[in-house]
């Protein structure tokens, strides 16, 4: 492993890589304000475990054998971009049914759970090959090839970035679960935060579909 001082500098750039703000805060922002604190936390999980797939496919070898082919980087980010567009349209028509309800006096539709919203997390992230490609331009940075395997400190340094992350989403669901439960009592303000959530997410899946292929180095 590198040593002390290499370490703490590591430990502070993805720290300060955690908190500001990107698709991946966004993301779980959007999944609290739309189902809840405890949806926003499982999320927050899920993009983690989804992180560690490309932490481990990335001291493999596997996340430079999918950057380096523009086939197979399109076919994830397309995959990826899909599902969030998906994900958007159905918190959108979710939050304008529940609106429905409530007005009528009915009980508004079963939330998707912590348990899905998990699962979406780890596929929204596990399906976003620019994570592989932050990983790959972030990490090497760090290494020490005389002081061990390369590609074991390559999945110990991304397990403390995706960690940190983790941290700074789940933050985050806390934050933006306030700001839900504040607006619970009224509806239509409901409503509203879950079409902004949903278009939040159709807006990240648009902005993976454009993402280019980042040059060889």
């Amino acid at each position: 492993m590198p040593d002390a001082s290499q370490l703490a500098l590591y430990a502070a750039a993805a720290l300060l890589l955690a908190v500001t703000p990107g698709p991946g805060i966004f993301y779980v922002a959007a999944r609290t304000l739309a189902g809840g604190r405890a949806e926003g936390v499982s999320s927050s999980f899920g993009t983690g475990l989804g992180g560690m797939v490309h932490v481990v496919a990335g001291g493999l070898g596997v996340s430079a054998i999918l950057l380096a082919s523009a086939e197979l980087f399109t076919a994830l980010k397309l995959a990826g971009a899909a599902y969030l567009i998906w994900v958007g349209l159905r918190t959108i028509s979710s939050a304008r049914r529940d609106a429905s309800a409530a007005l009528r006096g009915e009980a508004a539709a079963p939330p998707v759970g912590p348990r899905r919203a998990f699962r979406e997390g780890v596929l929204v992230e596990a399906l976003n090959p620019k994570t592989a490609a932050f990983f790959l331009a972030f990490v090497p940075q760090f290494l020490d090839p005389g002081a061990g395997s390369v590609a074991w400190q390559f999945v110990a340094l991304g397990s403390v970035s995706v960690a940190l992350n983790t941290l700074a989403d789940i933050a985050v669901a806390f934050a933006a679960g306030r700001l839900r439960d504040g607006a619970a009592a009224r509806p239509a303000l409901v409503r509203r935060l879950g079409e902004i959530s949903g278009g939040g997410m159709i807006a990240l899946g648009i902005g993976l579909a454009l993402a280019r292929r980042p040059a060889a180095p």
